[in-house]
């Protein structure tokens, strides 16, 4: 990619988990950056499938399904059976939506306005639900909002936790060195729980390093989770393709020849 590229000799931190890394890094890899893919948060299958395969057999009970992420599209979606049509899928955003479509859930149904829980539930159809069955796929852990509302407004509600998510064990000896050489210019979180792993991971060495460094979240709650760690945050419309944004125009306000300075520099 020529110098003339929008994001030129930048190099920005990925941090998504591994598989979902790659989308990001590609993007990011087309418009001339130099991707630095740190996963912060490693998926794993459940340690007990027994929920995930009650809950498959158990589908066309339903009358709602949510997918809380891609990694939940991944490890929750039944691969060996076609999708009830009577069931609405719901997904919190475009990238969990193009998932369940690419996996054949049609007519996949998104937030009217934010990308997330208190976006969905927003949606009409899902104000009075008295009596219905809903099934919610996602993580081990995570927030109770969409699941406490739904029961609230008279849903049954299954929750299954269809992966689980762990810190990375290797360290981050390499991201330090990628931010002391001065390689490393913009950090990209698209989770609070990812956020603190990393942080976590940088330890005393890195840590300072990366506070220099502006970083990118596509949701106020990451943001402020930065913010309250004395990070430089700039909060992006929601996303793959809002982080791309953010850089975007982050990177042409910057001067031609801005880097972060290195510890010896004066």
């Amino acid at each position: 990619m020529g110098a003339g590229a929008p994001l030129a000799g930048l190099g920005i931190v990925v941090t998504r988990p591994a598989r979902q890394a790659a989308g990001l890094a590609r993007k990011l890899a087309a418009l001339g950056a130099s991707p630095i893919v740190f996963p912060a948060i490693v998926i794993l299958p459940p340690a007990d499938r027994r929920a995930l395969d009650a809950a498959h057999a158990a589908l066309a009970r339903y009358d709602f399904a949510f997918f809380v992420s891609g990694n939940a599209v991944e490890y929750g979606l039944p691969a060996a059976q076609p999708w009830p049509a009577h069931v609405a899928a719901y997904a919190p955003g475009p990238g969990t939506a193009e998932a369940l479509a690419a996996c054949g859930v049609a007519d996949v149904r998104v937030p009217d306005g934010t990308q997330d829980s208190e976006g969905l539930l927003a949606r009409p159809e899902l104000r009075e639900v008295r009596g219905r069955r809903a099934v919610i796929f996602r993580g081990d852990g995570g927030r109770e909002l969409l699941a406490d509302t739904l029961r609230e407004r008279g849903a049954l509600v299954d929750c299954v936790a269809c992966y689980r998510r762990a810190a990375p064990a290797s360290g981050a000896a390499g991201l330090v060195e990628a931010l002391r050489d001065g390689r490393a210019h913009a950090i990209t979180v698209t989770s609070s729980e990812g956020l603190d792993n990393l942080w976590a991971a940088l330890g005393d060495d890195g840590r300072p390093l990366a506070l220099r460094l502006p970083w990118f979240a596509p949701h106020a709650r990451i943001a402020a989770r930065g913010r309250a760690l004395g990070l430089t945050m700039v909060e992006t419309p929601p996303g793959d393709a809002g982080l791309v944004a953010g850089l975007l125009r982050w990177a042409a306000m910057r001067p031609g020849d801005a880097r972060p300075a290195r510890p010896s520099d004066p």
